[in-house]
């Protein structure tokens, strides 16, 4: 039976445009575009765990406003991910891309063009619909 590893993602917002991060060339999925963040460790709640992981990986510092529903995605067959989303709004700090490629800042109706991880995808459409449905006049 496949162990599920839980991970969970920021979909940060600022000005309008959310943050696409995309794996570097030595990571897992290489060169895929995903929301960053990071597994859950014992004994950390999923909140706690995203703000660490933005804070370690982009040294900026985020606020959790929304939790979207998880997305439970197999890579093989010994590994699934389960994928924890939040909208978040960005705070302070100096963005700061230390593990991946490179990090850019996109209108939502732009997201679906990059070549996302397979895990994000369903949670890319849903925020789309989402952020259609919550702003019309911007979309």
């Amino acid at each position: 039976m496949a162990k599920t590893i839980r991970v969970t993602c920021a979909i940060i917002m600022k000005e309008g445009k959310i943050l696409a991060a995309q794996r570097s060339e030595k990571m897992d999925l290489p060169l895929k575009w995903e929301f960053p963040g990071g597994k859950i460790e014992q004994n950390e709640s999923p909140d706690a765990c995203l703000i660490r992981e933005i804070k370690e990986e982009l040294n900026i510092e985020i606020s959790i406003e929304k939790t979207f529903r998880s997305n439970v995605h197999s890579y093989k067959e010994d590994k699934q991910i389960e994928l924890i989303p939040f909208l978040c709004g960005y705070m302070k700090g100096q963005l700061v891309a230390k593990e991946h490629q490179q990090i850019q800042w996109i209108e939502p109706k732009n997201l679906i063009k990059l070549d996302w991880a397979e895990a994000d995808v369903p949670i890319v459409i849903e925020f789309i619909e989402w952020f259609k449905e919550n702003h019309q006049t911007n979309y």
